[in-house]
């Protein structure tokens, strides 16, 4: 019999996600059906079993939101880029709240008190920070994320442009992007700079293209970002290789006071609404901080100074951005192409002919945009 819970510990949610209206007691007494059916509906399953069941749940639920549904009568050929863009955003928005109705407890303390449960709580604490004696319940999908997110903190991302192992590796932290597509580090890294006495880089997440400008001699570097974690990633990894002393940290929105004769922008590539803090830093919804940049660039260049934008055309072959919006941006902008640096894709994704998006990745094309002011 489901047991529904009158009184429940705090909901937790990293991406700000309302808790399940109607939360019951579930256990390894429960089919898979049962659990899926539930899930679907929106009820909640605060877990009270052996834990290493929940996960074997969790996986079977997410089987069973793989299986492809019935064949639409509109012929798949006359999708558009766009709409096949959205239905993939739609499919993964959907498994997601199933998903994420497999709920476990922690205690004050980040104990989970269930059965074969795994000590979390040096990941919960780099994530969420120290505990606060409340308990809480968290999605066991989200928990899992945590786990994962530890563990690439442990292990961090390789990066060839910083030089030989093993003091050429970035260590991303909770909610922070992985620099794991690794053509714009190489784009950064093998463009001429003309000036090197003094860079900004705006939106400096793990502190990647901070630690690449000074490995190439970049005298001063100022590093912006809005996220207190990225400042703090960023901090982290550029003192770990050494290279803190030439970094200033400034949390900010996109740019620091003064000019620059290089400032360097990577911004989100593709211009959608992210439904969590991860995602700011793949999705921008109404390309805000791409337009952000490029408006606010020309008042931030020395004279003959440069801006480097690096920016994935994936949002072109989706059909969510023109070409010629972009060029009217950067003109509207008072700003001019000096020259353009393209590299492919190297990603498993931009040959995995599975892919629901495998016709425009098969076409993306990452670039570095030299911009300066016009006459």
């Amino acid at each position: 019999m489901l047991t529904p819970l009158d009184h429940l510990p705090t909901w937790r949610a990293e991406s700000g996600a309302a808790a399940p209206r109607r939360v019951v007691a579930a256990d390894d007494t429960m089919s898979a059906d049962t659990a899926y059916r539930l899930a679907c509906e929106g009820t909640g399953l605060l877990w009270q079993g052996d834990f290493h069941n929940a996960r074997q749940l969790l996986q079977a639920l997410a089987r069973r939101t793989e299986r492809k549904p019935k064949k639409s009568k509109k012929p798949e050929a006359s999708i558009t880029p766009m709409q096949a863009f959205n239905l993939h955003r739609q499919t993964l928005g959907q498994r997601a709240r199933i998903l994420a109705m497999v709920i476990v407890p922690l205690e004050g303390d980040y104990t989970i008190p269930l059965r074969r449960a795994p000590d979390l709580k040096q990941a919960c604490t780099e994530a969420w920070g120290p505990a606060n004696g409340e308990a809480c319940m968290v999605s066991l999908r989200e928990l899992l994320g945590v786990v994962g997110a530890h563990e690439w903190r442990k292990k961090g991302v390789e990066i060839a442009a910083l030089g030989e192992a093993p003091n050429n590796r970035i260590y991303p932290h909770y909610g922070v992007f992985s620099p794991v597509r690794g053509e714009y580090v190489d784009l950064v890294a093998n463009t001429q700079i003309k000036d090197k006495s003094l860079a900004f880089d705006i939106g400096v997440g793990t502190g990647v293209l901070s630690a690449v400008l000074a490995k190439r001699g970049v005298q001063r570097i100022i590093a912006t970002d809005q996220d207190p974690r990225a400042l703090a990633c960023a901090r982290e990894n550029l003192q770990r290789l050494q290279r803190l002393d030439k970094v200033e940290l400034v949390q900010t929105d996109l740019f620091p006071d003064g000019k620059a004769p290089l400032v360097v922008c990577n911004p989100p590539w593709v211009p959608a609404r992210p439904s969590s803090p991860i995602e700011h830093a793949v999705y921008d919804e109404g390309s805000r901080m791409l337009r952000g940049f490029l408006s606010g660039l020309r008042e931030h260049l020395t004279p003959n100074g440069e801006g480097w934008l690096i920016l994935s055309d994936l949002a072109e072959h989706l059909g969510l951005r023109t070409r010629e919006e972009l060029i009217c941006w950067i003109s509207e902008a008072g700003l001019k192409l000096v020259d353009r640096h393209d590299i492919k894709p190297r990603h498993g994704k931009a040959t995995d002919d599975t892919d629901p998006l495998h016709a425009a990745r098969a076409k993306e094309v990452t670039s570095l945009w030299r911009l300066a002011a016009a006459a």
